[in-house]
Parts: C-alpha cells; structure tokens; sequence
C-alpha cells in the first residue's frame, strides 16, 4: 500500500514545517508567544503561513530522489548531492560531513563521530527500494547511509531500529499498544550500541551508558507516573541529542500513537529541537495512518519545496518513487 510509504515521507515533511519556525524554543517559551501551535507558521522570510522545508526534509528527499535516480542505494553519490545545494538550518555535524567531503575525503571517512540526530531524520527512504524485496541488504543500506554523516554507534543503532519500527507499521493493521513502541527500540538498539553517553542536563545527569537504556529506564518511569510530554521531555531535555530526541520521540509514540495528529502537534509544541522531533514522530504515524489519514490543510498548505523554488518537487520524487518501487 504506497499510501503508507506516502504518508511516512509526508509526514516526514510536515513535522519538520510545522515545527521549523519555532525550532529550539523552550516549550513555555513558545506557548506564551504563539499559543498552542496546530497549523504551520509564517517564517522570517515570508508572510505566508505554508509549510516550508528545512535540512531535516532536504536531506531525506534528496536521499530518495538520488536512490531514484540510481535505482539503489549509492552513497558517494548521495554524498555529492548534498553537496550540491544550499541546506536550511545545516546542522554543525552536516556541516562538517560536507566540509572533509569537499577536502577529499571519502564518503565513509568524511563523517565525525557524532550522536546528534541529523542522520536519524533523514533515515526512512532507505526502505524504499526494499518494499518489494526484503533482504539484509536494507540493514547495510541503513547503516551506511547513517555512518556517512553520524559515525557513531549510538546513531547507526537508532537509525536501524527507527527502520525496523517503520518496516513493521507499514504492515500493522490497527495502532499498537504504548509499549510496543519501547520494546521495539530497546530490542534492536541494544544488540548495537557500543558507545556510552552522559546528559547535557535535566534531572539525569548521573547516568552515564548507552542510550537504549537510558530510554529503556527513564521512559518507562515517566510512563508510569503518568507524565504529560512536556514534563517528561523536561526531565532529559529534548534537543538535538540522541540522548534527548529518542526518548521524546518513544514518549510521544507511547502516550499518543493512536492518533496522527495529536502526536505531531505534541511533537511541535512541547520539545525544544521541535522541527526534528515532528519529523520523526511525523514518520511513523505517516506509516502507521498512511497519506490518507493526513490532515488535509497540512497537505494542501506543504510547499512540496526542497530547495528555494522547487514547489511540488517532494510530490514529483514520491510520484517517482512510487512507479519504481511502489
């Protein structure tokens, strides 16, 4: 069914425009100043209240459009294309990336070690050119296109069990239960997670281990004391950190799962790296509830942009995608 994989990509790209024009603001913060926050926002560079993209939605269809293009998985060749354009709001990791890539390094040696979440964001078409043909060859595909940008254990490990939560909704025929979606992370995360992470801040700054556990103990305890997503994000914090954005986004699944739209405007309203967070969230309530399941004011105000003028590019290369491999 392409509508799942549509609304996966889509809601990709929703979360990150709903969430952009406010990204990095604390939660309060942002409630005093715009109130609740359910349709996309006016940005610095326009009045227009439509859904604009940033490196979170750039990245990831560029990522498609060139594994359209090369009927595969290509990483040099995903590598020269993000090179190519100008990315929105780059991250410092990215950033980075690009800069050993344009000096001569190889794609596989020009990533830093990095568990910020620019690689998880930008993840979900590596299912594509596997739907028909599920093989193991989905799990290198993942790893590699992580470890390009993010060569970090604690990143590539996310990345392969956001991919394997993506594989599964787009089969699932009803919601699951809360903590399906905490298991699912754990079970993949801790067979590959080598590194060990210490917070930034919030109430946990005496952990130091993996992040699989750190989710595994901090989540569950929020879960059961009934926290809202705002308190419980306030506890570890929720920024670009992996430590922070996986967590968030196994709460919001958690408490919020069985309805498309609520999980995502929790996403945009009660996180700080906001735009990331809705993304993320977007994904997989997008696999879960397909295109059709959507708010239609959210797609009818998407600009479809992955670049500055491109508007509808996002729905040529999902139009695309889905005569190859839909």
């Amino acid at each position: 069914n392409f509508d799942r994989v549509e609304g996966m990509m889509l809601g990709l790209a929703i979360g990150d425009a709903l969430g952009i024009t406010t990204e990095s603001m604390l939660p309060d913060s942002r409630k005093q100043k715009y109130g609740e926050i359910r349709d996309y926002l006016p940005n610095r560079y326009t009045s227009e209240a439509r859904g604009f993209p940033s490196d979170d939605s750039q990245l990831a269809y560029w990522t498609l459009e060139q594994i359209n293009r090369d009927q595969g998985f290509t990483p040099d060749n995903v590598a020269q294309r993000f090179c190519r354009e100008r990315i929105f709001g780059i991250g410092s990791t990215v950033k980075k990336f690009l800069k050993n890539y344009k000096s001569g390094k190889l794609w596989y040696q020009a990533g830093p070690r990095s568990a910020g979440n620019g690689a998880l964001m930008r993840i979900a078409p590596m299912l594509l050119p596997h739907l028909k043909s599920a093989t193991t060859k989905l799990w290198v595909d993942t790893a590699l296109s992580a470890m390009m940008t993010h060569n970090d254990s604690g990143s590539t490990a996310a990345c392969l069990s956001l991919i394997n939560i993506l594989w599964q909704l787009l089969e699932r025929k009803t919601p699951p239960q809360p903590e399906w979606w905490l298991n699912m992370y754990i079970t993949v995360a801790k067979e590959l997670e080598t590194n060990l992470y210490r917070p930034r801040g919030g109430n946990f700054t005496e952990y130091e281990g993996p992040i699989w556990k750190f989710v595994s103990e901090k989540v569950t305890q929020a879960y059961q004391e009934g926290l809202s997503v705002e308190q419980a994000c306030n506890r570890w914090y929720s920024g670009a950190y992996l430590l922070e954005t996986v967590p968030s986004v196994i709460y919001i699944l958690m408490k919020h799962g069985d309805n498309l739209e609520e999980a995502m405007v929790r996403a945009v309203n009660d996180t700080k790296d906001n735009d990331t967070i809705a993304a993320i969230v977007g994904t997989a309530v997008g696999a879960l509830y397909g295109k059709a399941q959507i708010p239609v004011r959210w797609l009818d105000n998407l600009s479809g942009r992955t670049g500055l003028n491109d508007d509808g590019k996002m729905l040529e290369i999902l139009a695309e995608s889905g005569k190859l491999w839909g």
